[in-house]
């Protein structure tokens, strides 16, 4: 930094800017933080003591050794000032109560986020992006292929998937919990979607999770969740739902017929040349719009931040990180041009969920 730049420049402003820096250079430690509150069990004991504990509480139901109290309170600090619980003095002046932040909430409770923890902070992904210099200065690879995952890793995702049941686990219990969640605010906000269909495929849904919630809702609808053999094999589950079946299957061979294809997060995870090959296949399998054929998207639609600089940073930061599987998180222009190089009519519906998470409706 030159002389000049410090006499420009207020102390305040100095700082704020180290600031800023350091927060990007240790930004590791708050998502490390949180893997480690969330393996701890820390949200759910809160949550089992009535919203609130002390330290002391959060230690013994964890069974965090004695020894390491200050430690914790080093970790509680942090995931404090960052928004994820919150504080209070004891009215007796005693010890600090911690409790859950509305953040926090999404890692408690039956319907919770906590499984996309482990996978999100999986070692296998987080050392991928370890490999983005070398990647960025390389050759193109041949489409669908030379992700950051594979450069790291040597394979893609999916085959590491089929090799390795604790990060297939992972994968599939992290897909879970978000399929879970958006579905059952997609049917409470946006349910009309689903009406008057018979039939259903949704594609890449793993063990059908989120495919359930559709068929409990809508018990006249036969579901059926088509996956990997690897995926859909092992010990996928339809019971209690009469009208849910599971189908293993290649979504760029063919998919089974039915009234609407479902992709959720699907795309997001492929390149525009394998998007439009998905797309077609499904346009082969459902019938002409007039007898209701369509395809429903739920993925992100970037664009809808409004100047808020926290949903912008969000979106960037999602869409960087599809980029260790070659993946893209898209505006709605650029979905708009995979729609029509598929084949699809250019009166598609956006329907935005929260905020850029949208269902998105195309019609043959």
């Amino acid at each position: 930094m030159t002389l000049k730049l410090l006499v420009e420049v207020s102390p305040q402003e100095l700082l704020v800017s180290l600031a800023e820096l350091q927060n990007h250079l240790l930004g590791y430690v708050k998502s490390m933080s949180l893997k480690c509150v969330v393996d701890l069990g820390i949200p759910t004991a809160i949550h089992r003591r009535g919203g609130t504990a002390t330290l002391a509480d959060i230690a013994t139901d964890t069974k965090v050794h004695p020894a390491k109290l200050a430690d914790l309170q080093r970790v509680m600090e942090l995931l404090s000032v960052s928004g994820i619980f919150s504080t209070t003095a004891a009215e007796d002046g005693g010890a600090v109560l911690y409790g859950l932040t509305t953040t926090c909430r999404f890692l408690v409770g039956w319907r919770n986020l906590s499984p996309m923890v482990p996978f999100l902070a999986n070692p296998l992904v987080v050392s991928s992006f370890f490999s983005m210099p070398d990647w960025l200065r390389s050759e193109p690879a041949p489409a669908g292929a030379g992700s950051l995952f594979e450069l790291a890793h040597g394979c893609s995702q999916w085959e590491m998937g089929s090799k390795d049941a604790e990060f297939s686990g992972a994968l599939n219990n992290s897909r879970a919990a978000d399929n879970q969640l958006f579905l059952e605010v997609i049917i409470f906000d946006k349910g009309r979607i689903f009406r008057g269909m018979n039939s259903l495929v949704d594609v890449g849904a793993g063990k059908g999770e989120g495919t359930k919630i559709i068929a409990a809702a809508f018990p006249r609808i036969k579901c059926t969740v088509m996956d990997l053999p690897h995926i859909v094999g092992q010990d996928a589950d339809g019971t209690g739902h009469d009208n849910l079946q599971f189908i293993a299957g290649d979504m760029f061979q063919s998919i089974p017929s039915a009234d609407a294809v479902v992709l959720k997060n699907v795309l997001h995870d492929w390149g525009h040349d394998d998007c439009v090959k998905i797309l077609q296949r499904c346009k082969e399998a459902i019938p002409a719009r007039n007898v209701g054929g369509k395809v429903i998207i739920i993925d992100m639609v970037r664009g809808s931040a409004n100047g808020d600089r926290k949903i912008t940073e969000m979106e960037a930061i999602q869409n960087m990180y599809m980029m260790y599987t070659n993946g893209v998180e898209r505006d709605e222009s650029e979905w708009k041009r995979i729609f029509s190089d598929a084949g699809f009519s250019d009166n598609y519906k956006i329907m935005p969920v929260l905020g850029p998470y949208s269902v998105i409706e195309i019609y043959p």
